[in-house]
């Protein structure tokens, strides 16, 4: 059995607390690329796009690695929702899902060696209706301000969520289950709290 290194090539607290949770020791090394949008891009390839552009980085300098990228997008009405420029444009995403249905998708890959594995989950999610004073106070707590659709479900924003649909853990930004099951497709088990090699 080989040490399983594993690095996690996002800056997200999010993702980090969630590889906590279960178990998986991790560092960080976040990828940068280039996140534009392509033309007549679905949001769905986008995310995946990115997910696994972001692990490809990080395994090309060293592809003993198993590395996990990720991305997750809001789209409202078919328009995306990236993370706010500022607190007017934080207002404006949070008063456009205000009392209404909208869709998180949040795409995971894993790469091993030269193996790439990716896979999208899409959550629905709908917003209670906020007053103006609301989305104020709300923005004040300076939640929103870098993450996708300007809000976060794990923290003050789970006042402001009225029902979900799917994975929790996908609208935090990293589908467990998803990433259990592209481990395993890379030969890595999931052992409750630690990870080995499967034997061929």
């Amino acid at each position: 059995m080989s040490e399983c290194r594993v690095v996690l090539a996002s800056a997200s607290p999010r993702r980090r607390q969630l590889l906590n949770l279960i178990g998986i020791a991790h560092e960080v090394r976040p990828a940068n690329i280039d996140e534009t949008m392509r033309p007549r891009e679905t949001p769905r390839r986008h995310a995946e796009r990115l997910a696994r552009e972001k692990a490809s980085a990080i395994a090309k300098r060293d592809p003993d690695l198993i590395t996990i990228g990720a991305d997750t997008i809001v789209v409202v009405n078919r328009k995306v929702l990236g993370k706010p420029r500022d607190t007017d444009d934080a207002a404006r995403m949070i008063a456009l899902l205000s009392g209404r249905e909208h869709v998180v998708t949040t795409a995971v890959a894993v790469s091993r060696g030269k193996k790439l594995r990716s896979a999208v989950e899409e959550v629905r999610v709908k917003f209670r209706r906020l007053r103006d004073d609301e989305i104020e106070a709300y923005i004040a707590t300076g939640e929103p301000m870098d993450k996708a659709g300007a809000y976060g479900i794990q923290g003050y924003g789970a006042t402001i969520v009225e029902r979900i649909e799917g994975d929790y853990f996908a609208v935090m930004g990293l589908p467990i289950v998803r990433l259990v099951g592209l481990l395993r497709d890379v030969g890595i088990s999931y052992r409750f709290g630690s990870l080995a090699t499967i034997e061929k």
